[in-house]
């Protein structure tokens, strides 16, 4: 099988996986905005975003504010070479390697860092190989698996919620012949909880030699904890480490598709025949050095998130409700019963909040907006839960 014919299936499988991960976010979406279809994706395609501006959109882990006047200008500027195939980048693969100190040898772009998880597997998932995680986590490491025919070991949480290192090292050293990559989420997606460097350290100290470990840092700029570090630094160790960033949380480009992996040359160099390195615009690259270069907006939109935030949690906790500690830009709070028929109730509030995320199927997820949405929120969960002495929906509705 030549090269070229085996990328073309593998990028064929891999839509294909991208498209039922697409269809499952589509869940997430007001009834007002889904259709009929057929069996399978029965209400999961979108007919119309007519209400779309009139959301609170708390559902996919986005920055509300969007970019920044520096960023928008930039591209806009860069309009002038979209006719173009070859044309001036802006310099963001260089960008990027100076931002993390390392060299644009170790860097590749993606159409978004859900991208860098597809060529990841691509890459070290051949042969039936397996990748282990956890669960919950953000699961399209595992959907792009199933597009190549291989399969996730996945691991429960602890009972405080924490990735369980131990077991993962030991899943490792059980399955070794049949295992290809260890996938962390740090912080972790839905539960915004960190793995800490002393127990990264001690993954990549433990696995057996040369396994290779994907580490996903989508909201590493939101974490607060002194005990979380990022795992760029082992890339210039020579571990077989692959960390993946992202400029749809910061930057506010989660429309613009702009992600990217840090690794060796090695397996950057395995890596870059999976990839077409076509599906990242001009636009976004030149957003994205501005983004870099625009550090006093992003540290005022960080402030105002996590200020959001802790507030929001903190009203939550006030209401009678645990929270799952966050690091990130979105929490978990634990509702005490299902959370489907509550999203339901959400929804016809214009409000989106998180699909449910089995097993943790009485915890809601909630990505933190603006101010005016997680007033919002808040309000309509008053509404909807019960309060102090209140009743809720299902109880006002019967009675």
């Amino acid at each position: 099988m030549s090269v070229k014919s085996s990328v073309t299936r593998r990028k064929f499988m891999g839509g294909m996986a991208g498209l039922v991960g697409y269809l499952g976010l589509c869940l997430e979406l007001p009834l007002s905005a889904q259709t009929v279809a057929p069996v399978g994706v029965a209400r999961r395609v979108p007919a119309s975003f007519a209400d779309y501006d009139s959301l609170a959109k708390l559902a996919f882990n986005e920055n509300p504010y969007g970019p920044t006047e520096s960023v928008i200008k930039t591209m806009t500027g860069a309009l002038k070479y979209a006719n173009r195939y070859h044309y001036p980048d802006g310099g963001i693969v260089q960008a990027i390697a100076a931002h993390h100190g390392v060299g644009p040898e170790n860097i590749l772009l993606g159409a978004g860092s859900t991208e860098i998880l597809d060529i990841v597997d691509s890459t070290f998932l051949q042969d039936g190989r397996k990748v282990i995680g956890v669960e919950p986590t953000f699961g399209t490491v595992y959907e792009f698996a199933l597009g190549l025919k291989s399969d996730a070991i996945r691991l429960v949480l602890l009972p405080d919620h924490r990735q369980d290192i131990p077991a993962i090292i030991k899943t490792a050293k059980e399955n070794r012949t049949a295992v290809g990559l260890v996938y962390v989420c740090n912080p972790n997606n839905p539960t915004g909880i960190i793995v800490p460097k002393v127990e990264i350290k001690q993954l990549l100290d433990e696995l057996p030699e040369g396994l290779p470990v994907l580490i996903d840092e989508a909201y590493h700029h939101f974490v607060e904890d002194p005990n979380y570090a990022t795992s760029v630094p082992y890339v210039m160790e020579g571990r077989p480490v692959i960390v993946t960033r992202t400029f749809s949380k910061m930057a506010g480009l989660a429309g613009m598709r702009l992600g990217y992996g840090v690794a060796s040359q090695s397996i950057i160099e395995q890596m870059r025949p999976h990839s077409t390195e076509l599906g990242v615009n001009v636009l976004v690259k030149w957003g994205g050095v501005a983004a870099l270069q625009d550090t006093t907006a992003l540290d005022e939109l960080r402030r105002k998130t996590l200020q959001l935030r802790n507030k929001t949690t903190a009203d939550l906790e006030d209401y009678g409700y645990d929270v799952i500690p966050s690091e990130a830009n979105f929490f978990m709070v634990h509702l005490r019963r299902q959370v489907r028929p509550i999203i339901e109730e959400f929804r016809h509030r214009g409000i989106l909040v998180g699909r449910p995320f089995p097993p943790m199927l009485e915890y809601l997820r909630v990505s933190v907006g603006d101010a005016g949405e997680m007033g919002r929120f808040l309000a309509a969960f008053k509404e909807i839960l019960p309060v102090g002495n209140s009743k809720p929906w299902s109880a006002r509705q019967s009675g």
